[in-house]
């Protein structure tokens, strides 16, 4: 049976997961962690930096180090979302070929899949060195309020990255199927309440013996703690501001020192009552003279700074309870999910809210990749008794004459989903209707997404209103969007499966899988010279010990005067591969040195 993982692709953190022995798990990566940070650092020579690495790097790379790139994916470049990131972010954004986004990092243009595509290959990579095998297949998480352009760049960062997406999920869907995971009695409607580093989504469930019925879902998909970590910088440059008159937004290492500070702060204030903010040597006047920045922040202070950003999570929670139909008196346990949820304010209001104090029973960093794990192995295990009904998020329509639009499928529709609806003609002789396939909830056509368009043509020339023509809608329990227009009169028809678009075509896509692979090649035969590198050390420390011993064994022998000298030979050698490049070199020094080693060891043994 075939390996398939689940990722949590995060705005600030990933995580992956997999099923062992029926029970899911988080894979640490190299440094023990259960999370990786959701950065990408390219340095001035060209190498790539992914993670805790590229975090480290960041204050002194800012220009060309992506964080929150999750934030960008599948937006267009008029977007509000790109337009605010044009004048927040220290990276250069650009607009791409097909009015997406794009990011310059030294001299090269990257795409935000490509971006998310290093940080999944990552995620792959941690993988494969747990399990010691490749890995191909995985099931990805996404927010619950992401369009179909968002869901399909994901899908997109998941090819690049050398993984065929079975399924693309939704994070509080995926939350809730790790919380009732092994619990086959359960019957429960439950609210996942899911604040991470840059989205914010709530759904509520109904959850009856292994079955998990999503009743309805809403969010934000621009509302997290990068959002809370832009208000205390935001303090911090104003209170600089009023004391130096110096605007530090300029400087982009500043920025990005004010941003660690800030993130830092706000994890400490969830444990403790107020917390220091020391940057020296922030910034340097044009007479030479250093400034310091220096404040104290205190709980209080920052749940004054973000109070609207929390209570904008509580109107989202209480319109998604009334499209479920139910009040919060109906909702037995709430689950909180994504880092943001470690702040107390955020609890005290969930609890206030939902009358209840929310469940503790999983951990909010790692719920997610769990589910995704789960559901992962549900799809390629006959036995798994896991049965998911989701929803869709936005509603469906046409574009009508007028420029507004007629929904076919209301948004929490439980997908698979069919539904048809009987439009007349507008004008007296028309002979063809243009079919405009819309996504979204405004009641204006050019307000929503424009997820694709054809023409059905050949009608009967007659007065308006008198020909009928059938609209069918249907997405699959894959999401696939298919719509299809009937003439009632003649039976003419026409089609499309409405595919979304991630601003990249296929040859793109293509070049970048090659490329990814290539690098992935090199960084594990890079990674194989310095376990050989090592070793090399190892075993020279390990036959020095010995060559006094041997020496003394085999003094006076032909036989032994050989030996040592192969073994000088063998020493030599492994000390020039140290100090050179060449990867033959080090791997055929360390090999040979492995010898003599087992050699001299063997000596040694028999003496005693």
């Amino acid at each position: 049976m075939d390996r398939v993982i689940g990722i949590d692709l995060g705005t600030t953190n990933s995580c992956v997961a997999i099923v062992e022995g029926g029970v899911p798990k988080v894979i640490p990566n190299k440094g023990g962690y259960k999370t990786t940070p959701s950065i990408v650092g390219i340095s001035d020579s060209g190498r790539r930096f992914v993670g805790q690495m590229a975090k480290r790097q960041a204050i002194t790379n800012a220009r060309h180090t992506v964080y929150a790139a999750k934030r960008l994916i599948g937006r267009k470049w008029a977007s509000s979302e790109v337009q605010h990131g044009l004048e927040t972010v220290p990276f250069e954004l650009v607009r791409g070929p097909h009015d997406d986004v794009r990011i310059k990092l030294r001299d090269k243009v990257y795409s935000i899949p490509e971006i998310s595509s290093i940080i999944l290959q990552e995620m792959r990579v941690v993988a494969e060195d747990y399990l010691s095998e490749e890995v191909a297949k995985a099931v990805i998480t996404v927010p619950a309020y992401f369009n179909d352009a968002q869901r399909q760049a994901t899908k997109d960062a998941g090819r690049i990255a050398g993984l065929d997406v079975l399924r693309i999920i939704n994070e509080p869907t995926a939350a809730a199927l790790a919380y009732g995971f092994g619990r086959d009695d359960l019957e429960a409607r439950i609210a996942i309440y899911d604040l991470g580093g840059g989205t914010f989504d709530i759904s509520i469930l109904e959850i009856n013996q292994g079955v998990f019925d999503v009743l309805s879902t809403g969010g934000d998909t621009y509302l997290g703690g990068e959002d809370f970590d832009a208000r205390i910088i935001e303090w911090l440059v104003y209170e600089f501001a009023a004391e130096h008159n110096v605007d530090l937004r300029r400087d982009e290492m500043a920025l990005q020192r004010m941003k660690d500070a800030a993130e830092k702060a706000k994890c400490e204030l969830s444990a403790m009552q107020e917390t220091e903010i020391n940057l020296p040597f922030i910034y340097t006047q044009e007479d030479g003279e250093a400034l310091h920045l220096q404040r104290t922040l205190s709980r209080a202070r920052l749940e004054d700074l973000v109070e609207d950003l929390v209570h904008r999570t509580v109107k989202i929670c209480d319109q998604t309870l009334k499209e479920a139909g139910l009040t919060v008196d109906a909702i037995d346990d709430v689950i909180l999910v994504g880092g943001m949820t470690r702040m107390p304010r955020v609890q005290q209001v969930v609890a206030e809210y939902f009358g209840r104090e929310p469940s503790k029973n999983v951990h909010p960093d790692e719920v997610v990749a769990l589910g995704a794990a789960i559901q992962a192995h549900a799809l390629i295990d006959e036995e798994a008794e896991v049965l998911l009904l989701d929803v869709t998020p936005h509603d469906l329509g046409i574009g009508v004459y007028g420029g507004g639009v007629q929904v076919l499928i209301e948004r929490n529709s439980t997908v698979p989903v069919s539904r048809s609806h009987i439009f007349t003609t507008v004008k007296d002789s028309q002979t063809s209707v243009k079919i405009l396939v819309v996504q979204g909830e405004s009641s204006k056509a050019h307000e929503n997404d424009l997820l694709g368009e054809f023409v059905l043509t050949g009608l009967r020339r007659a007065p308006a209103g008198e020909v009928e023509i059938e609209v069918t809608f249907e997405i699959s329990a894959d999401g696939i969007v298919s719509v299809a227009a009937r003439d009632l009169e003649t039976g003419l028809a026409q089609s499309i499966t409405v595919t979304a678009t991630s601003g990249l075509e296929e040859e793109e896509i293509l070049a970048m899988i090659e490329e990814n692979q290539d690098y992935l090649v090199q960084t594990r035969e890079s990674e194989e010279v310095e376990q050989h590198r090592a070793e090399i050390r190892r075993t020279i420390r390990e036959v020095e010990r010995l060559l006094p011993t041997v020496r003394d064994v085999m003094q006076g022998s032909t036989l032994g005067k050989d030996a040592l000298r192969k073994a000088e030979d063998a020493l030599s050698r492994a000390r020039e591969a140290l100090e050179g490049r060449n990867p033959e070199h080090i791997i055929a020094s360390s090999e040979a040195l492995s010898r003599t080693y087992t050699v001299f060891q063997g000596i040694v043994e028999r003496m005693q």
